[in-house]
């Protein structure tokens, strides 16, 4: 008997569509149920970021990628200052950068938080998002304590920070940590060994590690698949080389390895690890240390060019900077990690039921912000 074959129809999902993770059409063309092609549509947030870059001075740059991944601004500011540092052989003082790794570490478990609950709501997991984002609420309320601002900081400047951390923060983050560490596994009881959530997420949007590696994909996408890189390990900045911890690999724990599972439960483990940097951090932190003691009076960067990368919450944030001697900047130009997870979209999803695309998007925690720039 011969195959009988449907007629093929092309529907497009968002730019409005809540599950697509910002402001995101997927032109997905479908055989009935079966996705046969997806290709991802851009640019409906596109802000001019590179182009501002190039009209505005260089510590007038940081607001502008607060903007970009919003769900992880302290990470974005990071891989920023360190970009213009190195530039300028810029050395900052140690105090400074425990702070930074404090906030960058309690800002990983932040984004963490979101996309893990988001992507429970996606399946259809209602508790667990509301579970994560109300441990995401202190955060924000260490963050706001810290600099007044909630989502968008411009906290990080070159050669130091806006503003010392307040007194009793080390005290309020260390009883913030005893709270929540028991959390992740409630969490795990309610969302990862799920019996629905492992039907939709375990053997599904399968990514080998060759296909990751060629199109770029970094961060916990990449080590879902067993890859074991990342930065703070594999080519440390600022003092992460101060500090124990593991480099969390995807190992097929529910299924093949490197599926939708696999790339939640990385996201997880590393909530776990980053709560590990965060109580070294914190215990070690020298207590006296002007953190304006390295602001230069003139940002005027010789001539010369610099590309940095760091770590964020979504993989290696790249920032390339060209400077020609003058305040600003002739060119800035930023690697995005969720611009080449969405890239690996069309890979992974062809030959999967409509519903299934939405695990897999999902999986790859993307942010449009930081994709459209």
């Amino acid at each position: 008997m011969g195959v009988i074959h449907g007629e093929e129809m092309v529907l497009n999902i968002g730019p409005q569509h809540p599950s697509t993770h910002g402001v995101l059409r997927l032109k997905v063309k479908t055989d009935g149920e079966i996705i046969s092609e997806i290709t991802p549509v851009i640019g409906y947030l596109h802000r001019c970021f590179e182009k501002h870059c190039e009209n505005m001075t260089y510590d007038q740059v940081i607001p502008y990628t607060d903007r970009c991944d919003y769900l992880a601004a302290m990470a974005n500011n990071f891989g920023y200052v360190v970009a213009v540092e190195e530039l300028m052989e810029l050395k900052v003082p140690e105090k400074v950068e425990y702070i930074r790794v404090i906030m960058a570490e309690f800002q990983r478990i932040a984004s963490h938080l979101l996309a893990l609950g988001v992507y429970g709501l996606d399946i259809g997991a209602f508790t667990p998002f509301l579970f994560m984002l109300r441990d995401r609420e202190r955060i924000l309320d260490m963050f706001e304590m810290t600099c007044g601002a909630r989502l968008l900081y411009n906290y990080m400047w070159i050669g130091g920070v806006s503003h010392d951390l307040p007194k009793g923060f080390v005290e309020t983050a260390f009883q913030f940590l005893d709270y929540f560490e028991p959390q992740i596994e409630e969490y795990n009881e309610l969302l990862t060994y799920n019996k629905i959530f492992i039907e939709r997420t375990a053997d599904i949007g399968v990514l080998p590690p060759d296909v990751a590696i060629s199109y770029g994909v970094s961060g916990p996408n990449l080590r879902a698949s067993g890859v074991k890189w990342d930065l703070r390990r594999n080519a440390p900045y600022s003092i992460y080389n101060k500090f124990e911890f593991d480099v969390c690999i995807g190992e097929g724990g529910k299924g093949t390895l490197g599926d939708c599972w696999d790339r939640y439960y990385v996201r997880m483990l590393e909530v776990k690890e980053s709560v590990k940097i965060l109580r070294q951090a914190l215990a070690q932190i020298p207590k006296e240390g002007d953190v304006h003691q390295a602001l230069p009076k003139k940002i005027r960067p010789p001539k010369g060019s610099i590309y940095s990368r760091t770590e964020t919450p979504r993989g290696d944030l790249g920032f390339y900077i060209v400077s020609d001697g003058s305040p600003i900047p002739t060119r800035v130009k930023m690697r995005s990690p969720a611009f080449t997870a969405l890239s690996v979209l069309g890979e992974l999803a062809g030959g999967w039921m409509m519903s299934d695309v939405i695990s897999i998007l999902g999986s790859l925690d993307i942010v449009l912000g930081e994709i459209d720039r």
